[in-house]
C-alpha cells in the first residue's frame, strides 16, 4: 500500500468513528427523553379521576355506557329534511290552493259554467240521511305488510273514497276497520278527519258484523256478484302490496268462513291486464251501480286506460240496479251459464248469496 492509500483509508477510519460517537450521543439523549415521558405517564396514569377537572370515562370521548344516537346516512337525512320542509310549508301551500279554489270559482261564476254541488249541498249529503243502507267496508289489517310510502298511496286511496261518497246523492254507508296503529298514524297527517261523514272503527269486519251478512271483494274469488244487497257489507281489502301478496284476501275469506265475490269485469269486458283494482276502482263501481248504473257502464266508466279494457261484443244485458233494487229486467243472475264442454266448477248455491253466481272455468 502507496503512503497516499494509507493516508486516505486513515481519514475514512477517522470519519467512521466521528459518526458512531454522533449517533451514539443522539442514542443517549433519545433514552433520556423516554425516561423522562415515562415518569410523565406513570405520574397522569396514578392521578386521581377529576383532580384536573377532566373526568377519565370523558379522557376517551366515547366511553363505555354512553347513549349515542345512530347515525342516518346522506339519503336518510336528505328525507328528514323533505319531511320537515313539507311540514313547514303545509299551511302556505294550503293557503295558495285555497286561494286557487277561489280564483277558479270566480272565472267559472263568470263564464257560467256549473260547478258542482255547494259546501252546504254537501253537508246535506249524509250517510244517515242517505236512501242507500248498501255497506263497505275497507279493511285496513293490512297496515304491518306496507311500507310507510304504500301505507301513504293506500290512505289517500280512502280519501278519494270518502271524496267521492260525500259527493254522491246517496252515499254508501262508508266503514273504515282496523283503524288503529300505523294506519290512525298515517291519517293523523290530514288534519280534520275526524269530522269526516265515515265510521271510523278500531275493531275488525269480523266483530262488527255477522258472518253472513259479509261478503269479501277479491279478484281471486270464483264467486261473480250480480246485485247489490242492502243486508250486506261489501269488505275491500286496504292493501297496496304491488301483487307481493296475491291471493291473501280470498284466503282470508275461506280461513274465516265467510262468503266472497270478484266483480262481474268478465262478463262485459276483456281485459288485456289482471283484473285486479285498486281501493278506490273498486270502490267507485260498487258507489255507480248503487246508484242505478248497470255493471258494464260502471265498469267502463271508472277503468284506467292502462287497464286496456274493452266492450265484450257478446256481453249479456245487464239489470239496472239501484242500492240493490233490480228494476224488473233480467239480470246476469236470471241466466244459465253458457255450457264449455263440460261441467263446470261451481260452488252449492245454498253458500252464496243472493246476486252471486259462482263462475263456470271456461
Amino acid at each position: 500500500m502507496t503512503e497516499h492509500e494509507r493516508d486516505d483509508a486513515g481519514a475514512a477510519k477517522r470519519k467512521a468513528m466521528q459518526g458512531g460517537d454522533a449517533a451514539e450521543k443522539k442514542l443517549k439523549a433519545g433514552d433520556t427523553d423516554g425516561e423522562d415521558s415515562g415518569t410523565g405517564a406513570d405520574v397522569a396514569s396514578h392521578r386521581p379521576a377529576g383532580s384536573d377537572g377532566v373526568d377519565s370515562s370523558d379522557a376517551s370521548g366515547d366511553g363505555a355506557g354512553t347513549d349515542e344516537e345512530p347515525k342516518l346516512s346522506k339519503r336518510q337525512m336528505k328525507k328528514e329534511k323533505k319531511k320537515e320542509l313539507y311540514r313547514a310549508n303545509l299551511a302556505v301551500r294550503r293557503a295558495r290552493e285555497k286561494e286557487r279554489q277561489r280564483q277558479r270559482k270566480r272565472e267559472a261564476r263568470l263564464n257560467n259554467v256549473a260547478l258542482g254541488p255547494s259546501r252546504k249541498e254537501l253537508k246535506r249529503c249524509t250517510m244517515a240521511g242517505s236512501d242507500c243502507r248498501v255497506r263497505i267496508a275497507i279493511d285496513m289489517s293490512f297496515d304491518h305488510l306496507m311500507s310507510e310510502k304504500d301505507l301513504g298511496k293506500c290512505i289517500k286511496q280512502i280519501l278519494r273514497c270518502y271524496s267521492a261518497n260525500r259527493r254522491a246523492k246517496n252515499p254508501l254507508q262508508l266503514h273504515i276497520t282496523s283503524f288503529d296503529g300505523k294506519t290512525k298514524d298515517a291519517m293523523a297527517k290530514h288534519s280534520g278527519y275526524n269530522n269526516w261523514d265515515v265510521y271510523f272503527q278500531p275493531d275488525s269486519y269480523l266483530d262488527l258484523f255477522d258472518r253472513e251478512d259479509i261478503v269479501y271483494l277479491t279478484s281471486e274469488s270464483e264467486n261473480v256478484l250480480h246485485e247489490l244487497q242492502d243486508d250486506k257489507v261489501y269488505v275491500i281489502g286496504g292493501l297496496v302490496d304491488h301483487n307481493s301478496q296475491k291471493g291473501l284476501t280470498l284466503e282470508i275469506a275461506e280461513e274465516n268462513g265467510i262468503q266472497h265475490a270478484q266483480l262481474p269485469i268478465a262478463s262485459f269486458l276483456e281485459m288485456k291486464t289482471r283484473k285486479v283494482l285498486s281501493i278506490v276502482h273498486v270502490f267507485e263501481i260498487v258507489l255507480l251501480v248503487s246508484e242505478g248504473m248497470s255493471w258494464k257502464e260502471a265498469l267502463l266508466h271508472v277503468m284506467p286506460a292502462r287497464k286496456g279494457a274493452a266492450e265484450k261484443s257478446t256481453a249479456p244485458a245487464p239489470g239496472r240496479e239501484a242500492c240493490g233494487v233490480a228494476d224488473g229486467s233480467p239480470g246476469d243472475a236470471d241466466r244459465a251459464p253458457v255450457d264449455a264442454g263440460g261441467p263446470p266448477d261451481t260452488v252449492p248455491a245454498a253458500s252464496l248469496p243472493p246476486g252471486v253466481t259462482a263462475q263456470p272455468d271456461a
